[in-house]
């Protein structure tokens, strides 16, 4: 059964909303978009390439596609970026929307039914990795169903006290590997989390 990997930008207080500038994610009056603009850098470059070393397909919510769809496409052949526009473009792309209009970006799939049992089928094929960048309000669904079997967390050092955020109330109880960890000079925490199991719990010895 193939893998969900997430890679997430995180603040310190757990906030994923509009990373990379200040018009992606507006809503409920969000005005500090583009928070991890001025900690890019080689190391988290290389984070993202690594990822993407390995054969996988994408797995995005509506509101990331559009973004990527906007980009990826159109980026020229001298850009620097063109190496990761030559690895999205031509994968598979599933999409959880309830929009009806076309997905244009080459390759794209919306998915059917309900958001877990479409995942969990997708789990089950033959086929890559599923990689989910962003996709927060996607990815909070998934982790109440058990079906994210890793994250990559980028832990950037700042608290932005409002905004949407990545774990909610609803998440499944869960235990992770911390399978690496390394920080950037700007002071990002790269890591990777893998699945453990079921969350274990104990008492310390009572001091008589």
């Amino acid at each position: 059964m193939r893998k969900h990997i997430v890679s997430m930008f995180l603040s310190l207080d757990g906030v994923t909303q509009s990373p990379g500038a200040p018009t992606e994610d507006p809503s409920d009056d969000f005005r500090l978009g583009g928070w991890t603009v001025p900690y890019s850098d080689e190391a988290i470059t290389e984070n993202v390439r690594d990822l993407l070393a390995q054969p996988f397909e994408l797995l995005l919510g509506r509101r990331t596609y559009d973004i990527f769809a906007s980009y990826w496409p159109h980026v020229p052949a001298d850009s620097r970026s063109r190496g990761f526009a030559d690895r999205l473009n031509p994968v598979a792309k599933h999409v959880a929307t309830h929009r009806s209009d076309t997905l244009d970006w080459h390759n794209s799939h919306a998915l059917k039914g309900e958001l877990a049992d479409a995942i969990r089928a997708l789990k089950h094929q033959d086929g890559a990795d599923l990689v989910t960048f962003g996709s927060s309000d996607m990815v909070r669904q998934l982790l109440a169903a058990g079906l994210v079997d890793e994250l990559r967390l980028l832990i950037y050092p700042v608290i932005l006290g409002h905004g949407r955020r990545l774990f909610g109330d609803d998440a499944l109880a869960s235990a992770f590997t911390l399978e690496h960890v390394t920080s950037t000079p700007g002071g990002v925490l790269i890591t990777r989390y893998t699945r453990a199991g079921e969350v274990r719990t104990g008492a310390f010895e009572k001091v008589k």
